[in-house]
């Protein structure tokens, strides 16, 4: 075996290694101290890794939308309401077993990416990104003002009684941590997939360069709409998962500032870089929940108004810090890395935009 196939094969071993230490974490006791709120094995840690698992699917998902087809949406967390309702809703109404209930919210997250990507693609750039906000606040209104369906104001529950009694309960953080980590794996294959394709080189090369996407003879904007629809089916995915961890859903779910969070995730992990989506969904709700622990300190308490009032604002704190990233990390902590890397090695990034698209006669195929 070559040194490059080495090297090709290394990004395979290491992330099938972080999976397996990631799934066996559960049944170890390690403690990261403010970081997790106690050993690894105990229902608030396993809750809070679980979250960052679910937050971490979800910003891949994104991650496939901006970083391989350069959409900026700012209603991407419609569809990860949609998974998280839509199941809530078939649970309720339709009295379905779990895992029909999860396909029909599936279906349901598809066919409004489908019908609200066919419209957002009409137009493009902040026109783009202005539709899909008012589909995201459309969605927001249709939630809280429907009571009797969506549960308004107040939410919609989880109905236990068509889910295994496995994936219900505290007691059962461990099973529902695992079900995250599977999402993740799940959402994560997809993505690669897309971007290891044809659909994907053609969708990337439409990013840099429309204009001569068109002259090459192809459809950009179908690209760009099945790469839609496949981000929108895995944030359903992510909020299917998030509705039997939290065991209901809110409307902040889909509303546009979840998709202003999840652009945050993506920009501080790297703009187009899978890992750098996983790790930023990870950081950003970690400081999220454990900031918010720190803001109740009797130390922050004891702080001149100066320094207490900032400090006890989580979200103040969370905007500095993505200040400091777009400021002197502007490539996110994976783009950071990567760069270092390619200096060390003294060659140039591939090429998987147009040149990509010629070299690999992506053009045929995806036309036809």
């Amino acid at each position: 075996m070559t040194m490059r196939s080495i090297r090709d094969l290394l990004p395979l071993i290491v992330g099938a290694a972080v999976v397996v230490v990631l799934a066996v974490l559960p049944l170890l006791n390690l403690s990261i101290p403010g970081i997790l709120p106690g050993p690894t094995y105990t229902p608030g840690s396993l809750a809070l890794m679980s979250l960052c698992m679910v937050f971490a699917a979800l910003a891949l998902s994104y991650n496939l939308m901006l970083g391989t087809a350069g959409l900026l949406s700012f209603g991407h967390a419609l569809y990860f309401g949609a998974g998280a309702y839509g199941l809530g809703i078939v649970l309720h109404a339709a009295q379905l077993p779990l895992v029909p209930a999860v396909f029909a919210a599936l279906l349901g997250g598809v066919v409004i990416a489908v019908v609200t990507g066919a419209v957002a693609m009409r137009v493009s750039g902040i026109p783009f990104a202005m539709v899909t906000l008012a589909f995201a606040q459309a969605g927001s209104v249709l939630v809280r003002r429907n009571q009797a369906v969506t549960g308004g104001e107040e939410g919609l529950s989880l109905n236990t009684a068509g889910v295994p009694d496995w994936l219900v309960g505290v007691i059962n953080t461990r099973n529902l941590y695992w079900v995250s980590l599977a999402v993740v794996v799940v959402v994560y294959l997809i993505v690669l997939w897309v971007d290891r394709s044809r659909l994907g080189h053609l969708a990337a090369a439409a990013r840099e360069n429309d204009l001569r996407v068109r002259v090459l003879g192809l459809q950009p904007n179908r690209a760009k709409l099945i790469v839609f629809v496949i981000a929108g089916l895995c944030a359903s995915l992510a909020g299917i998962a998030y509705l039997l961890l939290q065991s209901g859903t809110q409307p902040s779910a889909v509303g546009a500032d979840l998709t202003i969070t999840v652009l945050v995730m993506v920009v501080l992990g790297g703009v187009g870089f899978r890992w750098g989506a996983i790790v930023g969904g990870v950081v950003y709700t970690i400081l999220d929940q454990r900031l918010t622990v720190l803001a109740r300190a009797d130390a922050i308490h004891q702080l001149p108004d100066i320094l207490r009032v900032p400090l006890s604002e989580p979200l103040f704190i969370l905007g500095v810090l993505f200040i400091l990233v777009v400021m002197f990390l502007p490539g996110g902590i994976a783009g950071t890395v990567d760069g270092w890397v390619r200096r060390r090695r003294g060659r140039a990034a591939p090429d998987t935009g147009i040149a990509g698209l010629e070299q690999s006669d992506t053009a045929g195929v995806v036309a036809r």
